[in-house]
């Protein structure tokens, strides 16, 4: 049997030859073709951001070897790297091969997920929201009486990747649902796999509750505050039922990494200080931040027990995840896209050459460049060209501090897109970006 269903419109997918709707060889739209994933490195992370960007809940298997059939056409990715919380497949570090693979349909990768029945709606991130249940095909919300942590820790664990929960908001917090209650009085004991396996009044049965004060959820939360978009702002973090603000002097590009990954922002420009976009009203994590870079939540760097004393609200630390390389093999090579005016756009490789690259490097920590295809080689992007010439000097510390000709310029197509190719110190990374190289001509 055949399945066409919940195609997502961000780097379209749809899933084939399953059983149900949400399982099934995984196919992706690519210039104007579906094409298949190769398995090669295809794992559960992979398969769960597959499931979250189709609707289908969490993910319960990821099959290699063709399990659903053999697809058609190209095999468009291969090695994907996801680590399972991002927001759509295509956030995810990959090899880009426009037929330049040595996979066959044999290796075609697919998924298993589990329809899920909860939900999380109108938050500020995939993690936090509104709690919504499905129930004879018809999704609503739970009354907030009685809603406390243990009920929402069972609706974190269920949702998968979301952390621990840290508050569970009552009465509405996250704006007034419609359709059916289902659910009152829930009271979970903890160790459920799933809501519907807590104690409750009965489904439907709600008695005088009413949207006003539908049940909440924050798992594990991290925020920006007071910048112009979701991806800049003042960092706060969600920690035992209070938010705090950031002020560690050592708090710099490797930290705000994680948090730009966990909030599906690209990657950091800069970290500022000196409350630059303005005080928090909460409280002030005095702690030392200590993030390795791979950290999956941003709750995981912040339990040093060394503090400072000195912060103050005047020292609140804010980010700006603006630039990230999309396409290519990993994080430090691809197509270069910028954010402005919260729109994502490419870069025109008029001029584009290994000054502005290796100021791209600096910022993104991730050594110095070794090659800068054009010509749209990770692909063509879409939306705004937002630079026709960066007039690097190279020794700028950001892109934002080159001085540039002309932005959103339309003479440059998307068939200019410029791409970057960067090294980050390790011979095994240079003999791949050789290999990158040498496949770009």
């Amino acid at each position: 049997m055949s399945f066409f269903v919940r195609v997502s419109c961000y780097l379209p997918l749809r899933l084939q030859g399953g059983n149900t709707m949400c399982s099934g060889r995984v196919e992706l739209w690519y210039e104007g073709s579906w094409g298949t994933i190769c398995d090669d490195l295809w794992d559960i992370n992979d398969a769960q951001v597959v499931c979250r960007q189709l609707g289908c809940g969490t993910a319960v298997k990821a099959h290699g070897n063709a399990a659903f059939g053999s697809g058609n056409g190209p095999i468009w990715l291969n090695e994907v790297k996801c680590w399972g919380s991002e927001l759509h497949l295509r956030d995810c570090p990959h090899s880009l091969q426009d037929h330049r693979t040595s996979c066959s349909h044999k290796e075609d990768a697919g998924v298993t997920c589990e329809d899920s029945d909860v939900r999380l709606v109108n938050g500020n991130s995939p993690c936090e929201g509104r709690v919504e249940v499905r129930h004879e095909e018809q999704w609503g919300t739970v009354c907030g009486w009685g809603w406390d942590i243990t009920d929402a820790s069972v609706v974190c664990r269920q949702i998968m990747f979301c952390g621990d929960a840290v508050a569970a908001p009552q009465y509405g917090h996250f704006g007034a649902g419609t359709g059916k209650i289902w659910l009152s009085y829930v009271d979970c004991g903890g160790s459920e796999s799933t809501l519907k396996d807590c104690e409750h009044h009965g489904w439907g049965t709600v008695y005088s509750c009413g949207h006003s004060e539908d049940a909440g959820v924050i798992c594990s939360a991290v925020r920006l505050a007071g910048g112009p978009h979701l991806c800049s702002g003042r960092l706060e973090f969600h920690h035992k039922d209070s938010w705090y603000t950031v002020c560690d002097p050592d708090f710099d590009l490797q930290d705000a990494k994680v948090v730009c990954r966990q909030l599906g922002c690209g990657t950091p420009v800069q970290v500022q200080g000196a409350a630059v976009f303005g005080k928090g009203d909460d409280l002030v994590w005095k702690n030392k931040v200590e993030c390795g870079g791979d950290e999956r939540d941003f709750g995981q760097c912040v339990r040093s027990s060394a503090k400072d004393t000195k912060c103050t609200h005047d020292t609140d630390v804010g980010l700006e995840c603006f630039c990230k390389l999309v396409d290519g093999p990993d994080s430090c090579s691809g197509r270069v896209e910028l954010q402005y005016l919260t729109e994502w756009g490419t870069v025109c490789d008029a001029s584009w050459d290994l000054r502005a690259a290796n100021v791209l490097c600096q910022q993104l920590g991730c050594g110095s460049a070794v090659a800068v295809p054009g010509q749209a080689w990770f692909g063509k992007g879409s939306g705004p060209i937002w630079a026709d010439v960066f007039e690097c000097q190279g020794k700028e510390t950001h892109l934002s501090q080159c001085a540039v000709s002309s932005w959103n310029r339309v003479a440059c197509s998307h068939g200019h897109d410029a791409g970057v190719i960067l090294w980050d110190g390790s011979p095994l990374y240079l003999f791949w970006s050789r290999k990158w190289i040498y496949m770009a001509g």
